[in-house]
């Protein structure tokens, strides 16, 4: 054990030997951190990365953010009245500097990697996490990023133009094609290719928001919900409620409500098959919809360790359609005030059509995840090397 946590395996519990390591070399299941709870605790500060430190996988305070605050968890009155829930709570995480909850992703996440090892990682994403990543990297001057980015979502990666960062479009790729370029690419110019969901960084990040949200309620929580696409957020929650519970600070774990849109939902396909993994029929080769963050067509890797932990809350899969979603969105800013993306109220037209069905009872308390909102596209640097693909390799133009 360091002084704060110990790297090991979820399924074996080997300890890698190396400071970077998404997979255990012994069984090939992912990583995780595990804490010193008995000695842990919640510190005397607004700004999360302080108050939650004990619990984040970062051993240098200055690596993260210091003028950071806590984002705001709304007792949702008027939208929970209209749906008879008289518990509803809305983790606004539109708040957040780069307008999601990624931003908590990438302020954590780099400063893991940088505190193992890597000093040049290769990444892809619908533009939420890059965005974080490309805004928060100058804060750590010696490390580099090569970002990969599919063409339809080149105007979600907004930043500024920096010396740190190599961004790459990949004109007619899906983001599991960018996904894939940027492992690739990895390997053949001894970079780390940083592996999304299975980067532990990552999920420690975005626990955040539960770990805020049990402070500003102060009740135990019944539901937890999130739109997903791998899933990473629900399952760095999941995580941080057992470890609360281990530290006494709460009572109980949540039920857990993965939510996706229709037109791309092979977790939920697979989940109401009752299957272990992702037949290949539910998995969308060219995913579209209008929650363009959470367009992962094929999550066949990380839906094993997803199904584990919903299972293991009682929880669900749900897929939503285009309209519920339009309506959700429209309901939050109507009743909330609240502007979110489509993402955000995939998530929300869940439990809006959980409460019309009468699944949900009047005084079960719910959290939602608002993981964002639409960023504006004012910063999107020209400085990018456009790349085409000509006999199944990728070029530059």
């Amino acid at each position: 054990m360091t002084a704060k946590f110990e790297l090991r395996c979820v399924q074996c519990h080997a300890e890698p030997g190396v400071s970077y390591a998404p997979f255990c070399p012994a069984c090939g299941s992912m990583t995780e951190a595990y804490f010193d709870l008995p000695r842990a605790r919640l510190r005397e500060s607004d700004n999360p990365y302080e108050r939650y430190f004990d619990l984040i996988p970062v051993h240098d305070p200055d690596l993260l953010p210091g003028d950071a605050r806590m984002t705001p968890t709304v007792h949702a009155r008027a939208l929970g009245g209209l749906l008879g829930l008289r518990q509803l709570y809305l983790k606004d995480e539109t708040i957040n500097p780069t307008g999601t909850t990624k931003y908590r992703m990438a302020a954590v996440s780099l400063p893991y990697l940088y505190e193992s090892g890597v000093r040049h990682f290769c990444t892809s994403s619908t533009g939420n996490s890059s965005t974080a990543y490309a805004q928060l990297i100058p804060l750590i001057p010696n490390l580099a990023m090569s970002l990969f980015t599919g063409s339809d979502f080149r105007n979600r990666v907004n930043y500024t133009a920096s010396p740190q960062i190599t961004h790459y479009i990949l004109h007619g790729a899906s983001f599991a094609e960018a996904f894939n370029v940027a492992a690739d690419f990895a390997r053949r110019h001894g970079h780390t290719s940083e592996r999304g969901f299975f980067n532990l960084g990552r999920r420690e990040g975005l626990k955040l928001a539960w770990l805020e949200a049990v402070d500003q309620i102060g009740d135990p929580i019944d539901w937890y919900v999130q739109a997903v696409s791998s899933a990473m957020g629900v399952y760095g929650v999941y995580k941080a409620a057992k470890e609360l519970l281990e530290m006494g600070v709460a009572s109980r774990l949540p039920r857990l409500m993965c939510v996706q849109q229709a037109s791309c939902s092979p977790m939920v396909g697979a989940w109401e098959e009752g299957a272990e993994t992702v037949p290949g029929h539910c998995i969308v080769d060219n995913p579209q919809g209008i929650a363009k963050a959470i367009l992962r067509g094929d999550p066949s890797r990380v839906y094993p360790y997803m199904r584990r932990i919903v299972l293991e809350s009682d929880g669900t899969f749900l897929a939503v359609s285009e309209q519920q979603i339009r309506e959700a969105r429209t309901l939050v800013l109507e009743h909330e005030g609240i502007d979110i993306c489509f993402s955000a109220a995939t998530a929300v037209a869940a439990v809006i059509h959980q409460a019309r069905e009468g699944r949900l009872a009047p005084d079960t308390r719910i959290l939602v995840n608002l993981t964002g909102s639409d960023r504006q596209s004012d910063q999107v640097p020209d400085d990018v090397v456009h790349l085409h693909k000509s006999g199944g390799e990728w070029l530059s133009a």
